[in-house]
């Protein structure tokens, strides 16, 4: 199925949390996988079926076992499952065991591209120059960028969006979804979007995300209340819905997976 790595550039400002409200609301099969080079912050956020998730079972795991070749069937065998319904590939508990994994990368985006029916959602963290995640990014249908509409951050999103142009020539298209301010949310999108559109980036703008302090909280399952009427996730379903739409790989046979629904309100 589709492979969709969603990123920023300096701050990263909400990856995990955005890569997760998707999850919630995607509306085919997914995996929630985080490829964060720095290190996963899903063990420490959010629970799982069984109780706490297991750092030590995830992309670490999976690692170990893919030396000699990566199937996308042993990708389940070392996923878990969130209370709600939606499952995660744990990633790395530090930046450090990255540094021994650089061979892993390409057979893993080749790996998430090929796991029929289920589509993958990569969190793949703050992306610098040079990074290693460029295999991977070359095997996603779609890479995703996350900025504010802040001038530092659509500056730096300018740098990145040219800098991934040039390093995966002919390679996947990309999306910018801009997290903002609810006050002014529309106008904030369509500034980026005007801005993207003048420097003629290789880029297109698919939408926004509220920044939703209360409906992020709540996605940690530390606030009660209705997380599906969060702006958080209403956003997230407009995002979703769009980006299902650009991807050319229709659903499968069966296809359906846990109810948005009911994995939202599992948290």
């Amino acid at each position: 199925m589709a492979l969709i790595a969603l990123a920023a550039d300096k701050g990263a400002p909400g990856v995990t949390t955005a890569a997760v409200a998707l999850g919630a609301v995607w509306p085919r099969p997914v995996l929630v996988a985080e490829c964060d080079l720095a290190g996963g912050d899903l063990v420490y956020r959010l629970p799982g079926e069984s109780g706490m998730l297991n750092p030590a079972r995830g992309l670490l795991s999976l690692a170990a076992t893919a030396r000699r070749g990566l199937r996308p069937d042993q990708i389940g065998e070392h996923g878990q499952r969130l209370v709600g319904g939606l499952d995660v590939l744990v990633g790395l508990t530090n930046g450090e065991q990255a540094q021994g994994l650089t061979w892993l990368w390409g057979p893993l985006g080749r790996a998430f591209a090929s796991l029929a029916p289920v589509d993958v959602i990569a969190d793949c963290g703050r992306l610098g120059a040079g990074t290693a995640l460029l295999d991977l990014l070359r095997e996603a249908d779609m890479i995703v960028l996350l900025t504010r509409p802040t001038l530092e951050q659509v500056a730096h999103l300018r740098e990145r969006v040219n800098a991934l142009g040039a390093e995966l020539r002919g390679g996947p298209p990309i999306g910018i979804i801009v997290v903002a301010d609810p006050r002014d949310y529309r106008a904030s999108v369509a500034e980026v979007d005007r801005i993207v559109t003048n420097a003629r980036l290789p880029a297109t703008v698919l939408g926004g995300f509220a920044l939703d302090p209360k409906g992020a909280e709540m996605l940690r399952g530390q606030w009660g209340g209705r997380l599906d009427r969060s702006l958080l996730i209403r956003s997230a379903r407009e995002v979703a819905g769009g980006l299902v739409g650009r991807l050319t790989t229709p659903p499968g046979p069966g296809a359906g997976g846990v109810h948005p629904a009911d994995a939202v309100r599992g948290r």
